[in-house]
Parts: structure tokens; C-alpha cells; sequence
């Protein structure tokens, strides 16, 4: 009887205990996500509006598919530029008034970039010139922001935590499109000529403008780390605290002997082969679609939300899906092999079925985004203390680094061959690539368990 009492007693404390940290862990998520959420669904937005705004912009400044290209691609360079500095200078000044800074100045420049016309005037430079200065000065600021976020997440939670968090961030990525193709049609519409503003004019600044304001809010909302956060008891924070050092003994700590793992240089080139996808898709859908004849900016972004939102559901379910069975590697290197095939398929239907086309473009997305929340819980595997922060920066500015490719592949295959859609071809091809080196990457990365033993 007594032991039967102990084993009870000893297991209603195990319950207790995974009780209280259920209960913790649930608090800081819904601390952290919620906001994270938010600022990167206008991130997105402020990062590939000008794709629509470009249906009237090309025609009103005289620009050139060429110069929207460079225009589009050039935040990529600044991006990759300064990621990495961007994401130390977190680590080492805190998140609070990092996140704050960049937020508020990515605001400002996305939204002046509705007088570019003014600013060619007034400085005596060339409108494509003020243009990718613009675009250059977006993609310095906003390079510290989703590194920062993957950098945040490993200062409060366990790896085991970090993809569904990262998923449950990252949602706003195709929601971004999904809910931002239509208001960006809408407004274009609709506020057109209002105030002497083109309607793309007015979209830049409607779009913009929020990211200021969360930039205000993150100074008082953020907190630097778990010993800084009041809304924490204290015996939360140690839990917390506990669970973070318990993992820290299997990461790299030193950058540089991280960059002596051959796994973290796949990494790098997985994101690299599924960004250019994912970036050429995104930049030129507006144009794909156009290039069909329909030339209602609305009705075209009506029509570029359906994929978007299939990707959501996509992030969404695969990843849950992978925790219920406990398989990772395939939830991880499946979606861009669907999501290559279908963009070759796209591109190949997309003059004689156009409805077949948007099909396969809608599992394209499906693959893109569904591979996303599996790949960013992957470092977290790898990477601790300084080296989580240059090497997660460093891994993203591969990503960003494929937004200046994908964008100018795209562009290059319709100048040669007088189709936009043969670019899409090339964009597939590289999510197939980006299928096999995940494909060569070592098992026990994925299988958790046996991760510590690397």
C-alpha cells in the first residue's frame, strides 16, 4: 500500500512539474509570437509591395522591367551586406531597442518610397538612381529583424519549441501576400489620383506607415531576456533558465568553429536554392499573372492571394503534422521537391490553362512555405550564444543573398527569350536542388534525440 502511495505521490509531482512548465513555456510564447507575428507580416508586405506597385510605377516614372528588377533585388544586397553585423549588434545591445530602431527606419524609408519622383527633383539624381538607393536602405534595415527573431527564440526556448514557434511566426509570410495582394489591388484601385497621389503611391505609405508604429511599441513592449521580463515569477525564470543551459553543453558556442561544420554550409545552401524560388515567385506573380490578360490590379491581386493562402495552410499542417508522427527528414525535404515540379509545371501550362497553371502554382506555394518552419529549427540544432547569432545571420543572408538571384533570373529568361514564364523554370530547378541537399544532409540532424551525439 505504502508503495503504491509513493508511486502515486511521485507521480503526481511529475505532473505538477510538467504542468507548471507547460503553463510557463505557453506564457512567454504567447508573449513573444503574437507581436513577432505581426511586425514580420508588414516586414513582407513593405518587402514585396513594389511588385504590385510596379503594374503603375513602370508606366509613370519610365522604368524599365530591367530597372524594376534591380530595383526589386537591390534590398537583397543591402540585406545581405549588413545581416550579419546587424544580428551581433543585437546580441550585444539587446533586442528591445534593436528591434525597436530597425522597425521604425524600415518604416520610414518603405513609405518615401512614394515620392521617389520628389526625391529624383530635389537631389538632382535619377529616378532608378533614388529607386535602388531606396530599396538598397529597406533591406540594410529590415536585415536584423527575422535573424533577431530565430536569435530571440533561443534566448527563452528549448530547440524542441523553436519550429512550432517559428511557424507560428512565419504564418504571416504567405498571409502577408495572402491579405496584402488584395489591399495592395484594392488601393491602387480605388485610391487612385486621390489627394494628387497615384494609387501606387498611396499603397507604399498605407503599407508602410504601421511598421513605425510597432517600432514605438516594441521599446516598451520587448524585453532583453528572460532575467529581464517582470511579467515572469521567479521561479519561471529559473525553469527557463535551467532548460536553456541543460542544451547549451551540445551547440557550437565559437562562430568559427561553426563554420568548420559542413552541415551549417548546407544549410546555407539550402536556403539559398529555396529563396531564389520563393523570391522569384513572389516578385514576378503580379507579372505572371498579368501576362495572361487580365490587367485589373485588384482582380490580380485577388488571384495572387489563392496560392498564398494554400502555402499558410501548408506551414501550418506540415509541421504539426511531423511533430504527431515524430518524422522530420521528409516533412523537410518533400515540399521543395513539389514545390520545383509544380513551378516547372506552372510555367509550362500557364498560355494554353491558365487555371491549370494557378493550380500548380498554388502547390508550388504549398511546397515553399510548407518547407519553411521545418528548415529555420534546424539551426537551433547546431548553434548557441554568439555563434546562433553570426551563424543564423549568416545562414539567412544566403536566403536574402537568393532574393537578388531569383529576382534577376526571372528577368534575365524574359529578356532572352521574350517570356517571363520561362524564368519560372529556372526557379524550380532550384527548389529541386534545394530538395537534395536537404536529401544530403546528416540523419541524426533530424532525428532530435540523437542530436547531442554530433
Amino acid at each position: 500500500m505504502g508503495s503504491d502511495v509513493n508511486e502515486y505521490s511521485g507521480g503526481s509531482a511529475t505532473y505538477q512539474a510538467e504542468e507548471f512548465e507547460r503553463k510557463t513555456y505557453h506564457k512567454v510564447i504567447w508573449r513573444i509570437a503574437p507581436f513577432f507575428m505581426i511586425s514580420y507580416l508588414f516586414a513582407n508586405l513593405d518587402r514585396v509591395n513594389i511588385s504590385f506597385a510596379k503594374l503603375q510605377m513602370l508606366g509613370d516614372l519610365k522604368f524599365t522591367d530591367t530597372v524594376y528588377a534591380f530595383g526589386a533585388s537591390i534590398f537583397f544586397l543591402g540585406y545581405f551586406i549588413f545581416e550579419i553585423p546587424a544580428n551581433m549588434i543585437l546580441h550585444k545591445i539587446g533586442a528591445k531597442r534593436w528591434i525597436a530602431l530597425i522597425l521604425f527606419a524600415w518604416g520610414i524609408v518603405s513609405s518615401m518610397t512614394m515620392y521617389i519622383g520628389v526625391l529624383s527633383k530635389t537631389f538632382g539624381l535619377e529616378a532608378s538612381t533614388v529607386l535602388y538607393i531606396l530599396r538598397f536602405l529597406l533591406g540594410m534595415f529590415e536585415a536584423g529583424f527575422f535573424p533577431g527573431i530565430i536569435l530571440y527564440l533561443n534566448y527563452w526556448l528549448p530547440v524542441s519549441m523553436v519550429s512550432k514557434t517559428v511557424s507560428s511566426i512565419i504564418i504571416a509570410l504567405p498571409f502577408a501576400s495572402v491579405f496584402g495582394g488584395p489591399l495592395s489591388g484594392w488601393i491602387m484601385t480605388f485610391a487612385d489620383n486621390i489627394g494628387g497621389l497615384r494609387g501606387w503611391q498611396w499603397m507604399l505609405l498605407v503599407e508602410g506607415l504601421p511598421a513605425c508604429l510597432l517600432g514605438v511599441i516594441a521599446f516598451f513592449y520587448l524585453t532583453n531576456g528572460i532575467n529581464d521580463a517582470k511579467w515572469l515569477n521567479d521561479e519561471e525564470k529559473k525553469l527557463c533558465i535551467q532548460n536553456l543551459n541543460a542544451e547549451s553543453a551540445h551547440k557550437h558556442h565559437d562562430f568559427f568553429a561553426a563554420l568548420k561544420d559542413i552541415r551549417v554550409w548546407l544549410l546555407c545552401l539550402i536556403i539559398l536554392m529555396q529563396n531564389v524560388g520563393y523570391y522569384g515567385m513572389t516578385f514576378w506573380l503580379p507579372s505572371i499573372i498579368n501576362s495572361s490578360g487580365i490587367e485589373s490590379a485588384w482582380i490580380i491581386g485577388l488571384i495572387s492571394a489563392v496560392p498564398y493562402f494554400f502555402g499558410a495552410l501548408s506551414m501550418i499542417f506540415n509541421p504539426r503534422h511531423s511533430i504527431k508522427t515524430g518524422e522530420v527528414r521528409l516533412h523537410s525535404c518533400l515540399p521543395p521537391l513539389l514545390g520545383g515540379l509544380s513551378l516547372i509545371l506552372s510555367a509550362f501550362f500557364i498560355h494554353t490553362n491558365f487555371i491549370l497553371s494557378m493550380l500548380f502554382m498554388t502547390s508550388a506555394a504549398m511546397g515553399l512555405f510548407g518547407m519553411m518552419p521545418m528548415f529555420w529549427a534546424l539551426p537551433a540544432f547546431l548553434l548557441q550564444g554568439s555563434a546562433a547569432a553570426a551563424g543564423i545571420a549568416m545562414i539567412n543572408s544566403f536566403g536574402a543573398l537568393s532574393g537578388f538571384v531569383g529576382a534577376f533570373l526571372s528577368n534575365t529568361a524574359k529578356n532572352l527569350t521574350g517570356d517571363i514564364n520561362n524564368g519560372t523554370y529556372l526557379l524550380g530547378v532550384c527548389l529541386l536542388l534545394c530538395s537534395s541537399f536537404l536529401f544530403m544532409l546528416p540523419k541524426q540532424i533530424f532525428e532530435r534525440k540523437n542530436l547531442t551525439k554530433n
